[in-house]
């Protein structure tokens, strides 16, 4: 662990080439883009759409313009985003996730006008971001995939026969997709034609394209994806494993850092793929290789995400490694400083992708005003959130509020930290899946490490938890209203 700190020190002592980076993104990670970077002594520069006037993003970085009245349309508009770049004169640009992050034009016309994507080049998002492509360029690779059609589906008769020749439960997914839209499950014909045309609008209202393929459905598998750096000298490495096998309709809800499912053999065999995944598209920057182990212990090839995870932080944790500033260092065009033999793991990381949502009332997104929001602390404990007390959570964007992130050295004491954390976390003003992912961990399957992409839908006792609100969160509602109160 220390070895791999040092090589951190060594690497920030080099010069930036670059000095001056817009975010194209909002929220959170904007706010971790913005610490990175002033860590690095680079100057940041935050756009923001009118509802996202009093965001903590905009606060926090050096310079912020706002991109216009429409809440979506000016985080998704690449020319004016570039044209901003240029007219700040900004060296780089980071797309964070979501958004922008994965569209080859932006890349391209950052590309044209002389600013460095923070993130692989336009044909490589390109090739990655059609699956049907990725798997043909996973096969060539020798990383196993799924047993699937070849090439995008022609028709629903194709589909049929297909799926007659594959074995149901079948998946049908949008080629372009991501993110868990434009998937359906179909156990059988009558529901492969209810969904084929669904898909389809999925796929077309979401990502701008039509085009479907279908996979053999892997039944209840554990979701394993893995962390690649990759430099622009050829040199590629994994930063290790990442278990996201607790999810809602396809939506991560906990991370882990390591999987506590693999032994060293499957760990090893996993990354080794991710790494040959990487180099086979002589992939550049950060990027996330995803797979599913089914329950024999064989891994399938699922996506390669070619953008900075959500979940980065766990493997921030347990390597030192600071992900985001490595990206940076990557597109200044910096070689990685250390081979894969150099990386080391220590301990456990677990995030809480904590929402603001209602588990109750089937996860109803719950928006609002924040009126007292108090971070957990103590050794271990992370947040990155771009919430505060006061800040009026928008309607138009993801419902993620904060993510936790505990760390420790053993498995033992990570579940008791976590415990702790999701105690002491405390968000007034709108519900959030908090009390929910608290009964989550303590289930004893996840307090052994026994966990798959089922494991929700095997538990829907866990939506049963108590609504008794502890002391202080009594006296903070009673005194908001006493506040009210005097103000009338």
């Amino acid at each position: 662990m220390t070895d791999t700190y040092l090589m951190e020190s060594i690497w920030i002592a080099q010069d930036m080439l670059i000095k001056k980076v817009l975010i194209a993104n909002r929220g959170e990670i904007a706010v971790r883009i913005v610490r990175a970077c002033a860590e690095m002594g680079i100057k940041s520069v935050a756009i923001y759409a009118e509802p996202d006037r009093h965001a903590l993003h905009v606060k926090k970085a050096d310079e912020a313009y706002n991109i216009g009245p429409d809440s979506i349309a000016g985080y998704l508009n690449v020319h004016r985003i570039v044209n901003l770049a240029v007219a700040t004169g900004c060296d780089a640009l980071h797309p964070g996730y979501g958004f922008l992050s994965e569209n080859p034009d932006l890349a391209a016309a950052c590309e044209r006008r002389g600013i460095k994507f923070i993130g692989p080049n336009a044909d490589v998002i390109q090739r990655m971001g059609d699956k049907t492509e990725a798997r043909r360029a996973m096969i060539q690779a020798g990383v196993p995939v799924t047993p699937g059609t070849e090439d995008n589906l022609a028709s629903l008769d194709e589909a049929i026969q297909l799926a007659d020749e594959i074995g149901y439960p079948v998946m049908l997914k949008a080629t372009s997709g991501g993110g868990g839209r434009g998937i359906r499950r179909c156990d059988s014909k009558a529901e492969l034609e209810k969904n084929f045309e669904r898909v389809i609008s999925e796929a077309t209202k979401a990502f701008g394209s039509a085009d479907v393929f279908m996979e053999k459905c892997v039944v209840n598998p554990k979701h394993i994806e893995v962390q690649i750096l990759a430099d622009s000298h050829g040199n590629a490495v994994s930063l290790f494993e990442r278990d996201c096998s607790v999810q809602r309709r396809h939506q991560k809800l906990i991370e882990i850092a390591p999987s506590p499912q693999l032994s060293e053999a499957q760990r090893k065999e996993i990354c080794d793929y991710a790494v040959k995944a990487a180099k086979i598209v002589n992939y550049e920057n950060a990027g996330t290789v995803e797979f599913l182990l089914d329950q024999n212990g064989d891994f399938y090839f699922m996506e390669m995400n070619t953008r900075l995870q959500v979940e980065h932080c766990v493997t921030e944790e347990i390597t030192g490694i600071d992900i985001v500033q490595a990206q940076i260092r990557i597109a200044a065009g910096e070689k990685l400083n250390f081979e894969q033999k150099d990386i080391e793991r220590r301990g456990y990381a677990m995030e809480f992708r904590i929402n603001a949502e209602d588990p109750k009332n089937d996860f109803l997104p719950s928006f609002g005003r924040i009126t007292r929001y108090f971070a957990p602390g103590g050794p271990g404990i992370r947040t990155d959130s771009a919430i505060y007390s006061g800040y009026r959570i928008p309607p138009y964007y993801d419902s993620m509020c904060v993510k936790l992130t505990v760390w420790a050295l053993t498995w033992e004491e990570v579940l008791r930290r976590s415990e702790r954390a999701l105690q002491d976390i405390s968000v007034f003003g709108v519900k959030t899946t908090i009390p929910y992912q608290l009964e989550i961990i303590k289930t004893e399957e996840f307090k052994k490490g026994i966990i798959d992409t089922g494991f929700v839908e095997a538990h829907p006792e866990l939506i049963n938890y108590s609504t008794r609100r502890p002391p202080r969160e009594l006296a903070a509602v009673i005194a908001a209203a006493v506040a009210a109160h005097l103000r009338t």
